[in-house]
């Protein structure tokens, strides 16, 4: 399995991204710049990584731009093949605008930006996954977040259909896994924090796992989400 890290003007959690993966999780990581029309070298056993940052300065709506970009085409046609996308931040935000995802990423509650560690615990995505391992779903994991528009949002309809299809990848909560107004941080409906495709094959999350993966920075709780979800039957080290 290679990783490839889509690269956009604006990009500035890119490096982390491939640092992470990289060094961190021992995995075979290719920088991939925006205008790149070819990415046949991936195949759907690999994993394209549209990570974070303020991809043309987040003008228009954050992601908005990007989404248009030509490597934007292949990765979509990647992802409806079955490859695994899995966007962070303001990659996240590209997979809403692009329709690989449902829903959209809104202007914090507040209305200001955030930078700091939240928690997050597992949601539907995982009951079938961790189903034998009943404690690892009740898991709550100290995450860096690091946005302004970061409050998903999503109509009624589309709500129910993530709930019932388990599509909700992890939500805010406390440090004990309690899901309350004050462990969300930006106004999230339902405290989500993440969510997939009906394939599953498709993630997005506004948290930084990529800045929690090295001892030395004293959290490793990102590696654990990456490896998971990402990396489910390999091996990491």
């Amino acid at each position: 399995m290679k990783f490839g890290v889509v690269i956009f003007p604006g990009s500035n959690c890119d490096r982390d991204m491939l640092d992470a993966l990289q060094y961190d999780l021992n995995q075979e990581v290719v920088p991939l710049w925006h205008k790149s029309e070819d990415i046949s070298a991936f195949t759907t056993e690999d994993c394209i990584v549209l990570p974070g940052g303020f991809s043309y300065g987040d003008y228009l709506r954050c992601g908005a731009i990007a989404r248009f970009s030509p490597v934007m085409k292949q990765v979509i046609e990647f992802a409806n093949n079955g490859g695994k996308v899995y966007g962070v931040c303001n990659g996240f935000q590209i997979l809403c605008e692009s329709g690989l995802l449902p829903g959209a990423l809104l202007r914090n509650e507040r209305q200001q930006y955030i930078c700091k560690n939240i928690f997050i615990k597992p949601d539907g995505f995982y009951r079938e996954q961790l189903k034998e391992d009943p404690e690892r779903f009740q898991e709550v994991y100290k995450i860096p977040i690091a946005h302004g528009e970061g409050r998903f949002y999503a109509n009624p309809q589309t709500l129910e259909e993530l709930k019932e299809n388990g599509q909700i990848l992890f939500r805010y909560c406390d440090a004990a896994g309690n899901e309350t107004p004050e462990s969300n941080p930006n106004g999230a409906i339902d405290n989500i924090a993440g969510i997939c495709n009906a394939g599953r094959n498709v993630f997005g999350m506004m948290p930084h796992p990529e800045r929690a993966c090295s001892a030395v920075l004293g959290n490793e709780d990102g590696k654990k989400i990456l490896t998971s979800l990402l990396m489910a039957r390999q091996l990491v080290s």
